[in-house]
């Protein structure tokens, strides 16, 4: 792309609304695209997809969708050949799979677990499994996670709508899930993890699901929000609790010690990302404005502060590291999303 030539080092984009869930699309010829989720605080929310022009290096919206209730997740297929159909998850009341084009987004299909309630009990998270893209894993604040079997059509020349079914749900913690996350471990597609409002991170296999793992236990019981595994050595995971200015880092190996404390935020993290591409590099963001990367190499030695240091003009709510161009981290504050080469 030629924005290498211009070496810009942040772009923005200004939604009209809050941006919350924010994601990178994954597909190799779609690089600077990503989608956006609004915060607003009624039934009526907004998704919208936007793109860099390359050759005026401005973001543009190219496609705005109506969604109910603000998206607590939101996450393109992780198809980096793209073979697969161009699809988008959304979490919320419900997981929502979209197929995008050109011109328009469209529902695809609605998974409901709750048959037989008028009563939905909404969606904290999803995870899109990668080795796999057609099972999904969602956590719910009915104490459950289920995990999805997703149909996708892939016979060419038919439009195959997508469906859905439930391989399997299970009651994952003591309150609420808040977050779920596959593991890269024992071949990427049977192990994933969960935290909530007990406090503890838990691992299971769906081999085996009549047990589960405490991998580790806030000291206070504070909830735990957020669970992110290690893109590159599938024994580590970070975990982050609410209102908490730290970030755990946990080895599986080694359970319920921390490994390392990330704590240099001055007020509560809300994002924690990963680098694609190396095993010793995190993103964390936190309402003190500032995204943070630092360099975990030397565990379990204290890790006293960050490599790297941005500050953006809000309190900065939501952050994703490009897994097909390591070098961009988009972070979302108020109205605004920023890609920030790094």
């Amino acid at each position: 792309m030629s924005l290498h030539g211009k070496r810009k080092e942040i772009y923005k984009y200004e939604a009209p609304w809050t941006v919350y869930a924010m994601n990178w699309s994954v597909r190799p010829d779609k690089r600077f695209r990503l989608a956006l989720g609004s915060f607003v605080e009624e039934y009526n929310n907004k998704v919208q997809i936007v793109g860099l022009e390359e050759e005026s290096s401005e973001f543009i919206c190219r496609n705005t969708f109506d969604h109910p209730y603000p998206t607590t997740k939101i996450m393109w297929i992780p198809d980096s050949k793209g073979v697969y159909p161009d699809l988008l998850a959304t979490s919320g009341d419900y997981l929502r799979i979209w197929r995008v084009s050109e011109t328009e987004t469209r529902l695809e299909c609605l998974l409901n677990n709750n048959k037989n309630s008028d009563f939905c009990a909404p969606l904290t998270s999803f995870d899109w499994n990668e080795v796999d893209p057609n099972l999904l894993g969602t956590s719910s604040i009915d104490t459950t996670c289920t995990i999805w079997g997703l149909e996708t059509g892939q016979v060419l020349g038919r439009v195959n709508l997508v469906s859905g079914h439930v391989k399997t749900q299970l009651i994952a913690h003591d309150k609420e899930v808040y977050d779920i996350a596959f593991s890269r471990a024992g071949g990427g597609r049977d192990m994933f993890a969960s935290v909530g409002a007990d406090g503890s991170v838990r691992m299971f296999d769906l081999r085996h699901l009549e047990h589960s793992t405490i991998i580790y236990e806030d000291p206070q019981h504070h909830p735990l929000l957020r669970l992110c595994w290690n893109k590159q050595d599938p024994n580590y995971l970070a975990t982050m609790a609410m209102d908490g200015m730290e970030v755990v880092i946990l080895d599986v190996r080694v359970p319920c010690t921390p490994v390392a404390r990330l704590n240099n935020h001055r007020a509560c993290v809300n994002g924690i990302a990963w680098a694609p591409h190396s095993s010793c590099h995190i993103c964390t963001a936190a309402d003190d404005h500032q995204a943070l990367i630092w360099d975990i190499q030397q565990m379990p030695r204290a890790i006293e502060d960050p490599i790297l240091a941005y500050t953006a003009e809000g309190e900065i709510n939501n952050v994703q590291w490009a897994s097909t161009q390591p070098d961009w981290i988009a972070i979302g504050y108020n109205n605004c999303l920023e890609i920030l080469r790094v």
